[in-house]
């Protein structure tokens, strides 16, 4: 994905919802931080934007943009990627990552205006998920330098989850760093 493609969603996702305040929390958000020209290309590989509502308790946004730009939609069809709606809840975040937001507003994203996670708050949330495939999105980018071990771990200890999973992230951050 580039960021002509997620401006696209996020244009999309705020026609179909009536909200243009949107969180971009799944690895795309680094789109705000990085073009998809100087990050590694397995980084930008996926063709879906998970993205979720400040102002959504129930999800009914997030359900509205799931059917009609999110997976197998008439708009996934054409484009070749979409949406998915999620909860802001989906990730487990660092304390303070709301002030740490990365705006994306370009102007063909309108009338969206989007926020994404900060590359440290991504990699985190994608160690804490601790799937293959976030544990590559994580090794690619320390590799490439879009972030560091020194931040992650720092950024590790404002995690607020049970030790266990805490030190899970430190040694994933550990077996990376090497």
């Amino acid at each position: 994905m580039n960021r002509t493609q997620l401006a696209h969603i996020l244009r999309a996702a705020a026609n179909v919802a009536g909200d243009g305040r949107i969180l971009v929390i799944g690895s795309q958000a680094i789109l705000a931080t990085y073009p998809s020209d100087v990050l590694p290309e397995t980084v930008t590989l996926s063709v879906e934007a998970d993205i979720a509502f400040f102002d959504d308790a129930y999800n009914a946004k997030s359900d509205m943009v799931d059917g009609a730009i999110g997976e197998d939609s008439l708009f996934h069809q054409t484009f070749g990627y979409y949406g998915q709606g999620v909860s802001v809840s989906t990730a487990t975040l660092p304390e303070g990552w709301e002030d740490r937001l990365v705006s994306f507003a370009p102007v063909d994203a309108e009338p969206a205006e989007g926020v994404c996670l900060d590359p440290v708050d991504l990699v985190v949330a994608k160690l804490v998920a601790g799937r293959e495939k976030d544990l590559s999105f994580a090794a690619d980018l320390l590799e490439s330098g879009h972030v560091t071990a020194t931040e992650l771990r720092e950024r590790t200890q404002l995690l607020r989850v049970v030790g266990g999973i805490q030190r899970r992230v430190l040694n994933s951050i550990d077996r990376l760093d090497r």
